[in-house]
């Protein structure tokens, strides 16, 4: 269905929709990390087991994406959407009223499934109903991942000062389920749809496709689109507790985060503009990623002002790397179904890299009680992707 089948009353309803349940995809994750220092210390747990629950959802991004066309199959688009907007919003209220552990994890695993879910279906929604404005609609999806971190991470920290529970800090982001899911039966209709062609009616030529396990190229976006991940989560769940190391409040490491990602917010919107306008991949991600290593080198230093012009700085990379690693499969690929088999292969194993690494900080924490080594991991994250971006080099033409 065309977008302009829709009235424009109906458009602007889906659009905002879009942006509603998008505000759900990230809270129930980046909640944690301005008060993960508090949630170790109530529940007696080490950091490797309070890192757990903020890779594990990270993970099931990438490992449960598979459901999507299976459920969208199954009870169709409209209805799967609504059970894993329902699902973020229980799983995330549940905090509140089972503040164990085992809650915490059960929770963790039930977010990530839903989001890795929802979201596939959600992109691949947006670019077959709107066809001629699927940047657009997709920059306000991306805008709505953004503002649901901002949000969790400056108020979580608030509202646990204000408090003094941090279970009531993390499950009151279930309220943005319930917007969610208003606004998704206001706006959606039977004729929104995600459509899975069966593998006979494909023509024999257009199945010739290149295997993205096979190539090198492949591979590298892959591992780039990993390092990205593990940056963002990393950076997003760890540096509050570093802050807090370094002489900070909580209210403050957790203003130093939102800021950080409100910066990250702007530049996904506009650093694709500028690429549009100023071509060349290769150059943008230097620039960026050099950036970010500039902003770890003021973390490193320990001084507070400091601390606040890395954050700022460091919203530079974490808002280009995402949306260029997007592209990087579309660059590269000849046809459709090969985009989508590069891509599935990239977001798969990324999102993997990107949960595990910072469960890897929290071990490293645990073992040395010093978060410079923290810091170190993310210079090695950021060294690690210049030297994959000058693999990767320039689209071809």
């Amino acid at each position: 269905m065309d977008a302009n089948a829709l009235t424009t009353k109906k458009a602007y309803l889906l659009i905002g929709a879009i942006f509603a349940v998008s505000l759900n995809m990230r809270p129930a994750v980046t909640s944690i990390g301005p008060i993960l220092d508090v949630i170790r210390e109530q529940l007696s747990l080490s950091n490797a087991q309070v890192s757990l629950l903020t890779s594990l959802p990270i993970i099931c991004m990438g490992v449960f994406a598979s459901l999507a066309p299976v459920l969208n199959r199954k009870i169709g688009l409209n209805a799967t959407m609504i059970l894993m907007v329902a699902i973020i919003g229980v799983m995330t209220a549940l905090r509140e009223f089972v503040p164990t552990y085992a809650m915490l994890v059960v929770s963790s695993i039930g977010v990530g499934i839903a989001i890795a879910i929802a979201g596939p279906l959600l992109s691949a929604m947006i670019k077959q109903n709107f066809p001629h404005r699927a940047g657009a609609v997709i920059g306000i999806y991306s805008f709505g991942l953004g503002a649901g971190a901002t949000l969790s991470t400056g108020l979580s920290a608030y509202l646990y000062e204000k408090t003094g529970s941090y279970p009531l800090a993390l499950s009151i982001w279930a309220v943005l389920a319930l917007v969610g899911i208003a606004a998704w039966l206001a706006s959606a209709s039977d004729h929104l749809i995600v459509k899975h062609h069966p593998k006979r009616s494909v023509p024999q030529k257009a199945m010739a496709i290149r295997s993205p396990w096979k190539n090198k190229k492949a591979w590298l976006f892959l591992l780039f689109f990993g390092l990205q991940s593990a940056a963002f989560f990393s950076l997003v769940i760890w540096l509050a507790p570093i802050a807090l190391s370094k002489g900070m409040t909580i209210i403050q490491a957790g203003t130093l985060v939102s800021m950080m990602t409100a910066v990250q917010i702007v530049l996904n919107l506009t650093i694709p503009l500028m690429m549009e306008r100023y071509p060349g991949r290769k150059m943008w991600l230097l620039f960026i990623l050099l950036i970010g290593l500039v902003a770890v080198a003021l973390f490193w230093t320990g001084n507070l002002p400091l601390l606040w012009v890395g954050a700022l700085l460091m919203g530079v990379p974490l808002g280009g790397m995402f949306p260029i690693a997007l592209v990087l499969p579309l660059d590269e690929t000849e046809n459709a179904q090969e985009t989508n088999s590069w891509t599935a292969m990239m977001q798969t194993g990324g999102y993997i890299i990107g949960g595990i690494l910072p469960l890897v900080i929290g071990v490293l924490y645990d073992v040395t009680h010093n978060h410079q080594f923290t810091i170190g991991v993310f210079a090695i994250l950021f060294i690690g992707m210049i030297v994959l971006a000058m693999l990767i080099g320039d689209k071809k033409e």
